[in-house]
Order: structure tokens, then sequence, then C-alpha cells
């Protein structure tokens, strides 16, 4: 058999080759933690589980050093996107992304680096970034391991959020808290950027998305969670789950952006969710002319800058 044999082939993100070999196409550099020379948020990496492997990158803002020792920060617990199969914590583009979040939005921030597929097939990522909330959680009464949450984090205040395969995680640890509940920690709410959810069923407009992007998508879920049921698999499409009203949060933001084919599944979720029983208010933002995570690739441009300031309000 040639090296060169392709088994999966989910160009432009990763190609795993017969021979077991694993080619991601992006997501793979990194940048150390620093102190940001415009911003002054400051970082550090984490070590939350040994076995298996599961770290953070931790952030606080230039106004952390500054305030009274009783002033407490919210809390946002940050999921990267990346189909579940690529980047990373470290990763330069999440780590621009948080240093500017974090400064806007005056808040602690733990980005979280959870195992990634197919080398560690899901539910690895839900149950790496579970035991990331209880490591979080295990610093309420301000006695945890970590010094930067019990001196400057809110755990009363406390937020999820994430883009496209990490949204879905965010949704999923809060409906996983809303129905098991998580000791010292109450989440005021979530932040979904262009989730990555799907069904079965078109919903919206998604009629008209090309078949090939389509199965693009359902097969990229199939192949990072192979035992899943499929495409109507409440992990992954939220309207199947009749737990779906004990989401564990008071509000919701989701952003969507025009131009991405995951468009009308971040509106439906919000559409679902009313109708779930959830008693909590959910509010979707389209970014018009917009691209699948667009924010992270052109940072600057205006449709970004309006959402960093619209989620930097909602996490106050």
């Amino acid at each position: 058999m040639s090296n060169e044999e392709i088994a999966h082939d989910f160009s432009p993100i990763i190609k795993v080759y017969k021979d077991g070999r694993v080619e991601r196409l992006l997501g793979t550099s990194t940048v150390p933690p620093s102190t940001h020379p415009e911003n002054g948020v400051q970082s550090k990496d984490v070590v939350i589980s040994q076995e298996p492997a599961i770290s953070a990158r931790l952030y606080i803002p230039k106004s952390a050093a500054t305030n009274s020792p009783q002033t407490k920060l919210p809390l946002l617990v940050y999921f990267h996107g990346g189909g579940f199969c690529i980047e990373s914590s470290s990763s330069p583009t999440y780590h621009n992304y948080l240093n500017t979040l974090v400064s806007e939005a005056n808040v602690v921030a733990v980005s979280v680096d959870y195992r990634l597929a197919p080398e560690n097939p899901m539910p690895a990522a839900y149950n790496d970034s579970w035991a990331a909330l209880k490591w979080v959680a295990s610093h309420f009464d301000g006695n945890g391991s970590e010094d930067w949450l019990n001196r400057f984090a809110d755990l009363r205040g406390v937020f999820f959020g994430g883009d496209s395969a990490g949204a879905n995680i965010a949704h999923n640890m809060a409906l996983k808290l809303g129905c098991e509940g998580l000791v010292g920690v109450k989440l005021i709410g979530i932040v979904l950027i262009h989730p990555y959810f799907w069904g079965t069923e078109p919903v919206g407009e998604e009629l008209t998305t090309p078949a090939a992007k389509r199965e693009y998508i359902a097969a990229l879920w199939r192949f990072t969670c192979p035992l899943s049921i499929g495409s109507d698999d409440p992990l992954f499409n939220p309207g199947k789950d009749p737990k779906l009203g004990e989401l564990g949060c008071e509000k919701v933001l989701v952003c969507v952006a025009e131009k991405d084919s995951l468009k009308d599944r971040g509106w439906h979720y919000s559409e679902v969710l009313k109708k779930s029983g959830w008693k909590g208010v959910v509010e979707v933002i389209e970014a018009k002319g917009e691209e699948h995570v667009f924010h992270l690739f052109n940072p600057t441009c205006d449709n970004a800058v309006a959402m960093k300031k619209k989620i930097a309000s909602f996490l106050n």
C-alpha cells in the first residue's frame, strides 16, 4: 500500500491516510502565552489533567492587577473551533482573538485545550471540556490550584463561549450543567459564534446549499464522532434533544454570518430553544456579507469589531 493513499479527505482542514497518518492542513501553529504589548492582557498556560492530557490558556485583563481584591470579574470559558479535529488554545488565531476580547469585555478567560479527533474521537472533546469545567468549579471558594482564578474570577458570573465546533461544545456543556449541575458555578449565558449544528431535514435556505457542501458538513461529524447516530444526534442537532429546555443559563447570544452554510442552523437553534420550555432569553445577530468565522481571519473589519463589542456587552 502506498503511504499516499487517502482514507479520509476533509480538505482544507485535515487528511487521514490509509496507513493511519494524520495530516492537519490548518491550525497547527502555536504561540506562547505573553503580556500583550498594546492592551496589557496577560496569559499563561496551565495543566488541568495529565491523563488524559487537558490544558488551558488563562487570560486576565490589565485591570485585574489594579482592581481591589474584592472586585472579581466575569469568567468566560472559551472552546476553540476547528471541526473537533484542528486548532488549539495556543494557536495564534485564538490567542489573538482572546487577547482582544478579554481586553474589550474586561473579563477573565479560560481557553480550553481539549483532545482532537481522529486520534481521540468524540466524545473526548466533550469529556475534556467537562473536566475543565469541573477544574474551574474547584476554585469557587478561592482555594483552587490556580491563583488567577482564585483572585480575579467571579464564579457566580460565568459564561461559556465558542465558535463553530467550539460553539457546539459550549451549548452541550451548558445543557449538561443544566441537567446535572456544577457546584460553585453560576452560568449566566452562552455565546455561540457560527455554531456547528446540523440535521437530516434542511432548514431555512439549506436546500440551496450545494449537495457536496451539505455532505461535507455531515461527513465531518461522522468522521470525528464515529459512534454517533448521525446528523440527528442531539449533540449535533439540538432540536432533537428532549432535554433542550433544561439549558443551564439565563441568556444566549447566537452570532451567524450571512454567507455561512451553517447560518440557518443558528437561527433554527434560537427557534427550537424558544419552543423547548427554556425560560431564558435568546438573541441572534447576523453579519451581512460574511463567511464562516470571518472574525478570526479579518478581526479588524467593521463586522468583526461590531460583533466583538456586542459579545463584550453580553458578558457584562
